[in-house]
């Protein structure tokens, strides 16, 4: 590791950039987003005053903070913090780390629920809760639930709902529907566990640091959702609907889920790049 001591905010960021740039492949951002965490300052404040020397207590903790990026561990754990629909949310090693591909979960479901009349919502393996807060802020008249299997992941969630001020919003402890029984709900939504347990992404990047529990799911990654379309049907009301989030290679085998259980207008939704991201299905009892 280079020398930090009494250098310039540019010094800084160029030594922490080649420290970075064998190990991410954003390493001048990654130093940016580490050092404005550093000072408490935006990225413009680095512009404006390149030639700004840092304490040494701030020199310190940046210098440990390249250490840890540099090890691989994801800029999010080391800030504390990741934006979700332009919202500042808490993130820890118990819970996933927000990704823009979910944002297309809240487009749909902004699509489809009302704004001026209550809804039901219930978002399935909730983690930081960025899902189920997004929704209850867009839509205060309804009524959400976020359950987990993780405490240590609820307590993340919880004190994310207090931060964005939502009080629209429980928390409820379940492995998926095993403890929920209410019913008749307009929207059950989920970013489940989806990885197959041999992918070796699961060995690259930022999923190396991530909970297992939230990523791998058995059944060449499907089981958990297939146990979520099959739950569903008992608490969604009549032309309730659910949207899953599923992995880019995954839409053959969710659609055929969906209709083994009697959904109706399947649809797959892609993403941002383009990659097939979330099915819909809707129920309509016999």
């Amino acid at each position: 590791m280079p020398d930090y001591a009494a250098e310039s905010i540019q010094s800084l960021l160029s030594n922490a950039a080649a420290t970075l740039s064998t190990t991410s492949e954003t390493a001048m951002l990654d130093a940016e987003v580490l050092l404005c965490h550093c000072l408490d300052k935006s990225r413009s404040f680095l512009r404006a005053w390149p030639e700004h020397r840092l304490s040494p207590q701030q020199i310190a903790q940046f210098q440990l903070l390249v250490e840890r990026r540099s090890q691989g561990v994801p800029v999010a754990y080391l800030t504390g913090q990741r934006e979700f629909w332009s919202r500042n949310f808490k993130v820890s090693p118990d819970v996933l780390i927000p990704r823009p591909d979910t944002e297309l979960l809240i487009e749909l479901s902004l699509s489809l629920l009302p704004t001026d009349r209550p809804c039901k919502i219930i978002d399935l393996g909730t983690g930081s809760g960025i899902i189920a807060i997004t929704l209850a802020a867009e839509r205060p008249l309804a009524q959400v639930i976020a359950c987990d299997l993780s405490s240590a992941a609820l307590e993340v969630a919880r004190y994310n709902a207090q931060q964005i001020n939502t009080d629209n919003i429980r928390f409820l402890h379940s492995n998926w529907f095993d403890n929920i029984q209410e019913t008749g709900f307009d929207l059950v939504l989920s970013n489940p566990p989806y990885i197959a347990d041999y992918d070796p992404h699961l060995h690259e990047g930022d999923l190396r640091f991530e909970p297992s529990s939230a990523l791998i799911s058995a059944e060449n990654g499907l089981q958990d959702i297939r146990q979520l379309a099959q739950q569903a049907r008992q608490h969604l009301k009549d032309h309730g609907q659910l949207l899953v989030e599923h992995g880019y290679n995954q839409q053959t085998g969710v659609q055929a889920i969906f209709n083994e259980f009697g959904y109706q207008q399947v649809n797959t939704f892609a993403d941002l790049s383009g990659n097939p991201r979330v099915t819909s299905g809707i129920w309509k009892p016999v």
